[in-house]
């Protein structure tokens, strides 16, 4: 019985040390100053230089855009005074009117609408195939992995880095001996054939960086080629689908040079019929229909851009280009 009443006194000593003890040590943490992290200052030569750099680079590329929205709603006497920065005095929508319906492209004064629709009816179809075809090899570089694969992709990538201007001639026979020469079904494969290596390169990498295991997995519950890219591959692509998307929307609706030697008079892309009316010899040059057409020529990029730039950064970012 002493025994235990010691042992109860020595157990209560010892837990009103160990209370003395942590109630030190809390004054103490309380008497220590807490250190407060050093604020950077607000305005550093290099962030000012950041800042400067950014404004320049950003008045550089905004005011041609700046001169060329104005320009486009001055009539023309306000042009003629030389105010070249002046925000118009008389705002007029006349010249886009007439730079979509009735500006002179050539020898027909019908605007550049129809070259519009000439160039949704190239770049939609051109776009589809050629990543679609860009998709199924990446895929079958990456995973199948076929014999001679490596040579195979070395001459698409050849392919991707041979001047156009080199391949204009042999094209132009290839589809004249075919009878596909200035045609929308030529024009069309032409912009598949050229857009297919860098499609390629494209899915390649990013699938190159998904997990073989998950191939391996779907090749063990019976996934044949085209179901494992249909069910499996094709859904988790979407990042690079709209990077692909953007290149090939963007390289195709600026094109020019193809689309004048291959597409014929009848499919003209809207960029030759902007040349048209911009270069015309004939007549007044009509500066704000110029503008009002050159904007409407660049607004479906433009617009692509502003829609799709989020997943445009998250698909590089997820490895897209990544080499």
């Amino acid at each position: 019985m002493m025994g235990q009443v010691v042992k109860l006194d020595k157990t209560a000593a010892e837990e009103a040390a160990t209370a003395a003890a942590a109630r030190l040590a809390a004054a103490n943490d309380a008497s220590i100053p807490t250190p407060r992290p050093r604020r950077s200052p607000a305005w550093t030569p290099a962030r000012l230089g950041v800042y400067g750099f950014l404004i320049v680079a950003a008045l550089f590329f905004l005011l041609p855009l700046y001169v060329m929205l104005v320009t486009s709603v001055k009539p023309m006497e306000e042009i003629r005074l030389g105010t070249l920065f002046a925000l118009p005095q008389h705002l007029t929508l006349e010249p886009w009117v007439q730079a979509w319906s009735s500006a002179c492209t050539g020898l027909e004064c019908g605007g550049i609408r129809s070259g519009f629709w000439n160039s949704v009816a190239i770049v939609v179809p051109s776009t589809i195939l050629s990543i679609a075809i860009g998709a199924v090899n990446g895929y079958a570089l990456s995973f199948w992995r076929p014999r001679g694969a490596g040579v195979l992709f070395a001459i698409l990538m050849m392919g991707a880095f041979i001047p156009v201007q080199v391949m204009i001639y042999p094209l132009v026979r290839v589809l004249a001996s075919v009878n596909l020469f200035s045609s929308l079904p030529g024009i069309i494969i032409i912009h598949t054939i050229f857009g297919m290596p860098v499609m390629t390169l494209l899915f390649r990498n990013y699938y190159a960086a998904l997990p073989m295991e998950l191939f391996k997995a779907a090749r063990i519950d019976g996934g044949g080629f085209w179901r494992i890219f249909l069910q499996l591959m094709l859904p988790m692509s979407t990042p690079v689908i709209v990077v692909a998307v953007i290149m090939q929307v963007t390289g195709i609706w600026n094109d020019f040079l193809l689309g004048l030697v291959f597409a014929g008079s009848e499919h003209l892309p809207m960029t030759v019929q902007l040349n048209n009316i911009i270069n015309t010899t004939t007549g007044e040059r009509l500066y704000n229909v110029n503008m009002a057409a050159t904007i409407l020529t660049s607004i479906v990029p433009l617009a692509l851009y502003f829609i799709s730039g989020r997943w445009f950064v998250r698909g590089i970012a997820s490895g897209a280009v990544k080499g």
